[in-house]
């Protein structure tokens, strides 16, 4: 299967690693402190001041602690592995909610990707596509994916009969609908499965690091290896922050309506 195959192993590979070099390249391109003020002040817009605090005062401490380059290149692993998640989840969900047949199809595959030990999904992904960046990201798609499709589908499925039949008879079409009613009114449900998503991303980006993906999961490996307890909680935090971030500025843009307009 590797030789017969090799051609479109290599595409892939090129491709994901193509990006995640460009997403490092552009996390690192300036100094530390334009990022930091670019991520506060989205933060700012999309969530509350004491998220934007937080997440200025987070970056603040990553950098001073020296891991700044190791977070940016773990969240280009973390956006590659979401952004190839959506792509390929969102519309396996969106044909899943409209086909019970394939949610039947769809369902069990699901499970087995989440049941699993996330350990598992590095040894093909390392007998493909070697070692590095590249079998991270692909065994952090197939651990992080699942919950994109199902809470897609859910939404998808959740959307009011009534909504539905009404814009049959004002003559939609199929796709009509599910852009201007089903997929506005599924929007929070389907931000929380790319939430969920980004969260397994990051958890599964410290075990790739065993395969030799860098980033901060490279920093917890090798100060477990070799003792480091004081490396290993600073490597950790700068995890946990990251993590943090990531999650608050998603639950936000999925609620953004209701966010709109509060201050903490």
């Amino acid at each position: 299967m590797q030789d017969s195959l090799e051609g479109l192993f290599d595409l892939i590979g090129a491709i994901i690693g193509t990006t995640v070099d460009g997403l490092e390249f552009g996390l690192t391109y300036f100094p530390s402190w334009v990022y930091i003020i670019l991520f506060t002040a989205i933060a700012w817009l999309i969530s509350t001041r004491s998220i934007a605090l937080f997440t200025l005062i987070g970056l603040f401490l990553i950098d001073n602690l020296g891991y700044w380059e190791n977070t940016m290149f773990t969240l280009a692993l973390v956006l590659t592995s979401a952004l190839i998640s959506i792509i390929v989840g969102i519309p396996l969900g969106i044909l899943c909610g409209k086909s019970d047949r394939t949610q039947q199809i769809v369902t069990p595959v699901l499970d087995f990707m989440q049941t699993m030990p996330a350990f598992v999904y590095l040894i093909p992904a390392v007998t493909f596509f070697s070692l590095g960046a590249v079998p991270g990201v692909i065994a952090s798609v197939i651990f992080a994916m699942p919950p994109t499709i199902r809470l897609t589908n859910l939404g998808i499925r959740q959307v009011p009969k009534d909504l539905v039949e009404a814009a049959d008879s004002f003559g939609s079409t199929g796709g009509q609908k599910l852009v201007k009613v089903q997929l506005p009114m599924a929007k929070a449900t389907i931000m929380a499965g790319i939430n969920q998503s980004i969260m397994l991303s990051l958890s599964m980006v410290v075990i790739a690091s065993m395969i030799g993906a860098k980033g901060l999961g490279a920093d917890v490996y090798r100060a477990v290896t070799q003792l480091k307890i004081g490396e290993g909680f600073e490597a950790g935090l700068a995890i946990v922050i990251l993590a943090i971030m990531l999650d608050r500025l998603t639950q936000y843009i999925g609620n953004q309506k209701e966010s709109r307009g509060r201050v903490s």
